[in-house]
Formats: C-alpha cells, structure tokens, sequence
C-alpha cells in the first residue's frame, strides 16, 4: 500500500519516467543500454533504471535475497546489472587512479560513456552541501566525505578523517572484510557428527556461525542425519551440541537486547521467538539449547529416538560425517545484512573474518581481524575502532572518509567479489531500513535513486551510501552526525544531504571562478 500512495502522490512527469524505464526493462537489457546511449541518462538510463528497479522490488526485496542478484527468479533487471550500467566502468589501482583503457570490467559503450560523463566541480558541491551541513537539527559533530566512484578522487569533505560513533554504518566495513577474507561464494555449514559410544550412538550437532539456519534448513539437516544413521541400522541416538566454533562472552556489551541474540555459532531464525525475518524481536535467552531441542524433535519425526535432553559438549577430532546444511552465500547474507542492518547476521560475518584470520571468534578477535583486513586494503584507519561487527556499540570509531573509501572500492569493477556492498544497499523510500523514509518534500527526489546504509543510535545519526548524480555520474558518500537533539529531524537532514547529491550536476558554480 505504500508503494501504492508513493505512486500515487507522484508527479505525472515522474511516472512516465518510470514507466518509460519499465518497459525498456520488458524489452531486455540490451535494448535499455541502447536508449540510454540515444537519450542520456535521465530520460530512460542510469537515475530512472534504479528507479523502476526499486519499485519492482516492492517491500519484501532484500529478505532472502537467493535470486541473481537478490531480486529473486525471474527478475527482469537486477540490482548488479544495474550498477554495471551505473558504476564505474574501469579499474583502478588503491590511490583511485584509473586503470589504462580496456582494462575494466565493462567496456566498450560503457567505457566510453563514463568517460563522458563529467565529475561534479569541487565548488558547486561545496555551495550545494555546505548550507545544508549548517542545519540547526544535526548535531555538534558533523563530518561529510563525497568521493568519485570512477576515480576514486575526494570531490567535497568536512571533516572526513575525524572519527566518530559510526552506528550501523559500521556494516559496510564488516561486509568488506568479510566478502575480502572470505569470498563471496563461501557458505557457513552447519554439520552433524557421530562417534559410536559404547555400542550407542552419540550425534553432535556442531554450530558454524550460520544465524539465519531456519525451520527449512534444519528438516533437511535431520532428513539426512536419518537417512544415514538407518543406513548403519541406528534407531536410537544422545544427542550434544557443539558451540566451539566461537570463543569468549556471548553477550554483546548492551546486554540481552530486541536487536541482537547471544552471539553463539548455532541458533535457529536468529533466535528470534515470534514469526519475524528482521527488525526488532523478542530473542532466545539460550538459541542454542533451542535449537537442539528442536533438532531432537525432528529426527524423532524421522524416527530416530533421541535418549534425554542434549547436552552441550564439544565433538571429538574425527567423528564421522552425517550430515551438513549450508547457509546461503555469504554475498547474499551481506545483502541481507545491509538492507535489513541486521545485527545478527553482522556478528556472524565479523567472526568469519576472525576465522580465516586466524584470531579467536570473539568480538575482540573479530575487531582485530576485520582492521588488519581492511588495513591490507589500504583504508585510512587512523584512529578507527571496530568493538563490534554490528554497530551497536558506542566504542566504535570510523572516519566518513573510511565509508567512502570502502564504497568507492566496493565499486571497482576489478573488485566484483565485492559487488553485494553495493546491491544489498536500501533503496531510499523503497526497501530495508530506507523503506519508510524519502518521502517528505525535502527528501523525495531522492527516493528511488539514493542507495544508503543507515546508522542510528541515541544521539548518533549516519548515512553512507552510493547515487547517480543528475549527469550520470556514480558517487559514494558519507554523511555522519553526534548530539543532534531530535533522530527523525536528524535523519531528514542527512536524508536531504543525499537528495541534493543525487540530484545534482554541479559541474558549475556561481562561487568558481
């Protein structure tokens, strides 16, 4: 219904716009790149493709994300091929200079167009976003960073190497490390053991850090645990369970929390305990205990008797194999993390990261190993402080230069492993976090063409994200605000910061030369 009175409320202008894009969309990619190159890119191209993608999304987009490229089987235009036409067109290396010609992901046409397409003027940003940085409603900390994807070049800063309480904006570098240590395809398995037990049969079910194993999953999981144990003649089973994959307190430093479970290697549905995907949920005090409380259930249905209660207990070094469920791949649980900012998730990958740095799955490993990651990257982290993967701790530090830094590399088409930091991004006024938001005269040009991580915490308000200007220009930018005395009028502002971006040529200025 929102979705409904957005169009509704909408100019006509702007719905044949949409309209026009949509059925560009019907015909094929091939045939939109064809407008876009005849008409530029307002009229049918980059700014009103993200448009008419978004609106097809419609409020359940970015929930699973499992189709290509999260808009689920048989979406006609997705998300990454939209940012191929969007983006940036070229490599290039870590002081953002541009690779020679050829050399990027997506040439011809494309090479040519970016190229083309002129970068906003330093001046006519500054005299676009300065007076609105000036707004009574932020707060006494404001720093901003607006960075060219293409180039990689700083077009408009204030303040952008100081750190600050970054909230949830915190995930995009959570997201990076791990898409970076791990690769996008990886895939978090839970897995059931054996041993035989003195004639008995004892079943381990052994937690890998998948947060989102849900009800599916886990009748699966005991499907083939059954099928295998029969195959042996196993009628009856002890059941454990196994939490050994993370190490130190489960407890995130705001205590038992709506926004996060204890951060354990196994829960079912994020232990939530309501019919929830995301968002706020009463939680689980013990998931894991839980969740092998109801795997017991499960093989019992597949007539597997299980004797007492499961115990916690770590499995032996080489107990046989059962069984295995995998979680999605870890781009689509990226995606799902940013649209949602789901907090769960975003613990989960920051001890990925731990993982495969070899540091101890732990919030203080994970933030060691998520720094290193990105130190390795070459981001400005001077200062910079990652106490958890979520954002919900207040001892978190990031520059606003750090976001754009990590969006601009996200966006390197050399890079494509880490494509999910940008396709997983809300659409403003349309999907996740950003669903409820653009749609007051202030901040509704926005909406549709601003893609944006959201952060908010008492007194901390951020926004980082990624637009197509009005010449077709893709920039990364990061706007972030402390001590604002009221969050919605806080977020207006940031919102309207983003607007004006999207909506900006500014390649002239009355203040330049």
């Amino acid at each position: 219904m929102r979705i409904l009175q957005r169009w509704q409320d909408t100019t006509p202008q702007k719905r044949q716009t949409v309209l026009l894009t949509a059925g560009s969309a019907a015909l094929g990619l091939a045939v939109a790149l064809t407008t876009v190159a005849a008409t530029g890119p307002w009229d049918s191209g980059q700014r009103t493709a993200e448009r008419a993608w978004a609106a097809r999304q419609g409020d359940g987009s970015g929930t699973e994300h499992t189709g290509p490229g999260g808009g689920g089987p048989g979406s006609e235009l997705t998300a990454p091929q939209v940012l191929a036409e969007a983006g940036p067109v070229r490599g290039r290396d870590g002081d953002g200079k541009r690779a020679g010609k050829g050399e990027g992901r997506h040439g011809g046409s494309g090479g040519a167009r970016a190229d083309q397409t002129p970068a906003p003027t330093v001046s006519a940003l500054a005299d676009t976003l300065e007076p609105l940085l000036k707004d009574g409603a932020l707060g006494s900390v404001r720093t901003a960073s607006v960075v060219d994807a293409v180039t990689g070049k700083e077009l408009f800063a204030t303040e952008p190497r100081t750190v600050a309480t970054p909230a949830s904006t915190v995930k995009i570098a959570t997201a990076v490390a791990a898409l970076s240590a791990r690769g996008e395809d990886h895939r978090i398995p839970t897995r059931v053991v054996a041993e035989d037990d003195g004639g008995d049969s004892t079943v381990t079910l052994v937690g890998g850090g998948d947060p989102t194993l849900d009800e599916d999953g886990l009748d699966a999981l005991a499907e083939k645990t059954a099928r295998t144990l029969r195959k042996s003649d196993t009628e009856k089973v002890t059941l454990r369970y196994d939490l050994s994959r993370y190490e130190g307190t489960d407890q995130h430093p705001i205590g038992p929390n709506e926004n996060l479970a204890p951060v354990v290697p196994l829960m079912l549905n994020e232990g939530r305990l309501d019919d929830s995907e995301h968002g706020p949920a009463d939680r689980s005090g013990d998931p894991a205990g839980e969740a092998a409380e109801a795997f017991a259930k499960k093989l019992k249905d597949e007539d597997i008797e299980v004797e007492g209660a499961a115990e916690e207990k770590t499995a032996p070094k080489g107990a046989k194999r059962l069984a295995t469920h995998d979680s999605a791949p870890l781009g689509d649980l990226v995606e799902r993390m940013l649209t949602h900012s789901d907090n769960d998730i975003a613990e989960a990958l920051a001890r990925q990261t731990a993982i495969a740095e070899g540091e101890p799955a732990s919030f203080e490993g994970a933030g060691k190993a998520v720094e290193r990651r990105l130190d390795e990257l070459g981001m400005p982290l001077k200062d910079a402080r990652f106490a958890d993967g979520s954002g919900l701790d207040r001892e978190d530090r990031v520059s606003a230069a750090l976001l754009t830094r990590l969006l601009a590399h996200a966006s390197d088409p050399e890079r494509t492993g880490l494509r999910p930091v940008l396709t997983g991004l809300p659409v403003a006024g349309f999907t996740g976090t950003l669903g409820g938001r653009y749609d007051s005269p202030r901040e509704e040009p926005g909406a549709g063409l601003v893609r944006a991580k959201t952060g908010t915490l008492t007194g901390v308000n951020t926004l980082a994200g990624t637009v197509v200007d009005a010449d077709g220009r893709m920039l990364a930018f990061a706007f972030m605000t402390t001590g604002a005395p009221d969050r919605d009028t806080a977020q207006e502002s940031l919102d309207e910061l983003a607007s004006a971006l999207a909506n900006c040529g500014c390649r002239e200025s009355p203040s330049g030369p």
